[in-house]
């Protein structure tokens, strides 16, 4: 090979990865790893006997591999090799068996629960809180989990031992305090007889002290003759009274000998029958009573009363008290109430006050939906269809009212699915619902009196407002109440604007309901109240018709419905001092604030001449406010602004 063709070759170009190329300068990058092979300049460098030897060395190590494939193959190795993959297969399996048990191994180890993990340790900053440090150990614990855990379950140790410690110390208490009332039911046991002589023989004290101990006795041998349910309803209000009400009593009225009589064993009386018997056919010679003198007879004994009934005066701060007549009706197995006021000093009745103190409507819904007008037992419907009685309501007004708390107050439960027909008298029964009703009850009076009194004011037009309640309107009012009526349901039920009420269901005949005028100039507010018998818990509801420029209800001015939102919705700021029995009034001096507001900040017509019929005297940060141009009808105090809400 000569020197002039091995210059005209060109070099090639060695890549890291062994890749042949051909010298371009332009296309190699420096920063890479480059090497330059030139086959001229390593051959002139080479031997070539050196090479030749190289080469037949390679061919005759070639030709002896060949020959012992060949002698391989002819022996038949070809199992062997297998054998060999077989083994090494069955190593392969062995060993991803044993990563599978090493995998379950820790499966179960991670899903491993102990049995501490089931007891309720106290939290970790309680722990260090309480636990002394030798056992919390804050240094070690506080950076290894497990140290802490286990330093958490020696302190739960620690306290159930304490706890142990305090049960046994519990129970030794406990039979010594049981001894001791052994000892004590003995001599209880020996006094009663003792007390017995003592009280007979200080009748003369009791008379001169005026401490009647013995009239009261009287009265608990009284009670033995009264029917179960009175029986009951008369201890569990004793004993109410003497623990917990002292202006309560409580007191037996009636025949005792007409209830000794209900008992008489039909023998003592045949005598007489017989006797009664014969004048009796005498009479009916004469004449024949008809079907209807048989059936009111009937009727009559249906709703025959026990002979005693039992009487509760709930007396008031004020000296008003409330009377509570309780009868048993024996046939229907029901207990019924009536009622009547005293006041301390006599009252003007307003003439919208005269349902407020009424006996019929006085107690109306003392619990929610409890009216009184039907009977509780279920059974009575029966008994009512053989003598022709539609409804016990036809004969409340002389029986009284048959509630339902009436019935627990004497212990009678009647489930709708087990009518009754024996007395029975639970006691628990009583207990459980005598002082909450009590307390209704004196709740009930307190608020229909000042009502009474509120309704006297407002019938001559003066919205009476208490100082405590001074700071919920402004000093200047505009507005007047000019009309404060009683309005009968049925007219209620006929005012346009107050559908949506009649259809919510929240006006009942039970309810109360009354007609409110507020006027200022041309301007005139009628207000539909409708006033719930468990006022002022539950607040009076307002719908309200403006006649000024037309007739204006929350139908068809969203201001109207604003207006009524500030006295129905926002009710709690107006309760004022507890009870909250100044909320109507409140609310209808809110009313005439709101009128107010809404006659000022109405747009004046600048064609009319003259001055403005209702010019701007409440300071309004704004006048209007969004699309629908909502007033503003909240009042700020101290500031005395009006805002929105």
């Amino acid at each position: 090979m000569s020197s002039d063709s091995s210059k005209k070759r060109k070099p090639k170009v060695i890549r890291t990865d062994g890749a042949p190329q051909e010298s371009k300068r332009s296309r190699v990058d420096p920063d890479q790893d480059v090497k330059y092979y030139s086959e001229e300049a390593e051959v002139e460098l080479r031997d070539p006997n050196k090479d030749y030897e190289l080469y037949k060395q390679t061919c005759q190590e070639l030709q002896r591999l060949m020959a012992e494939i060949q002698d391989l193959k002819s022996k038949g190795s070809k199992d062997s090799a297998k054998q060999k993959v077989d083994a090494y297969h069955l190593q392969l399996q062995n060993l991803l068996y044993e990563v599978m048990h090493l995998q379950k191994e820790i499966t179960k180890c991670l899903e491993f629960k102990s049995k501490h993990e089931e007891i309720d340790l106290v939290s970790v900053d309680e722990f260090y809180k309480e636990a002394p440090p030798e056992i919390s150990k804050p240094d070690i614990t506080l950076n290894e989990p497990h140290q802490q855990t286990l330093a958490r379950l020696d302190w739960e140790l620690e306290q159930r031992k304490r706890l142990a410690e305090k049960y046994k110390e519990c129970l030794a208490n406990k039979e010594k305090i049981l001894k001791e009332i052994e000892v004590k039911k003995e001599y209880l046991s020996s006094l009663q007889p003792r007390l017995n002589s003592i009280m007979q023989a200080s009748l003369p004290v009791q008379e001169y002290l005026f401490m009647p101990f013995d009239q009261a006795h009287k009265q608990y041998e009284t009670a033995r003759h009264l029917p179960p349910p009175l029986y009951v309803l008369f201890v569990q209000a004793n004993a109410y009274g003497q623990a917990c009400d002292k202006k309560l009593a409580v007191a037996i009225e009636g025949s005792v000998e007409e209830a000794k009589a209900l008992y008489k064993p039909p023998e003592d009386s045949q005598d007489d029958e017989s006797d009664s018997d014969a004048e009796e056919e005498q009479t009916t010679k004469r004449r024949r009573p008809t079907l209807g003198v048989q059936l009111d007879d009937k009727r009559k004994e249906m709703l025959k009363r026990h002979p005693l009934s039992v009487t509760i005066d709930l007396k008031c701060k004020d000296d008003s008290v409330l009377h509570l007549i309780f009868f048993y009706l024996i046939n229907l197995n029901v207990m019924t109430v009536k009622t009547k006021v005293t006041t301390a000093t006599e009252m003007t009745t307003p003439i919208s006050a005269g349902d407020l103190l009424s006996p019929g409507s006085l107690l109306n819904c003392l619990y929610p939906g409890d009216h009184g007008r039907r009977t509780p037992n279920p059974a009575n419907q029966f008994q009512f269809d053989k003598v022709g009685i539609l409804t016990l309501s036809d004969y409340v007004t002389d029986l009284g009212h048959p509630y339902m708390w009436v019935q627990k107050l004497g212990g009678l439960h009647f489930p709708k699915d087990q009518p009754q027909h024996t007395v029975t008298a639970d006691n628990s029964l009583s207990a459980s619902h005598m002082e909450m009703t009590m307390k209704l009850l004196r709740t009930r009076l307190q608020s229909r009196l000042a009502l009474h009194k509120q309704f006297a004011s407002l019938e001559h037009g003066i919205v009476p407002v208490s100082s405590e309640c001074q700071h919920l309107f402004p000093s200047k009012v505009v507005s007047r109440l000019v009309k404060w009526a009683a309005l009968p349901y049925e007219d209620y039920l006929e005012l346009s604007y107050t559908k949506d009420v009649v259809e919510a269901g929240l006006a009942e005949d039970t309810h109360l309901y009354y007609m409110a005028l507020v006027e200022r100039g041309t301007a005139k507010l009628q207000a539909a109240v409708v006033l719930n018998p468990g006022y002022s818990s539950m607040p009076p509801i307002f719908n309200l018709c403006l006649n000024w420029k037309g007739e204006k209800t929350n139908s068809n001015d969203d201001n109207i419905r604003a207006m009524e939102s500030e006295v129905n919705v926002c009710y709690k700021e107006l309760c004022g001092p507890r009870p909250g029995y100044q909320l109507l009034t409140n609310q209808l001096q809110r009313l005439c604030v709101v009128l107010d507001v809404y006659l000022e900040t109405e747009s004046h017509d600048t064609s009319v001449e003259g001055p403005k019929e209702f010019p701007q005297e409440k300071m309004c940060l704004r006048l209007v406010r969004g699309p629908n141009r909502m007033k503003p009808f909240k009042y700020n105090h101290p500031q005395g602004f009006f805002s929105h809400r």
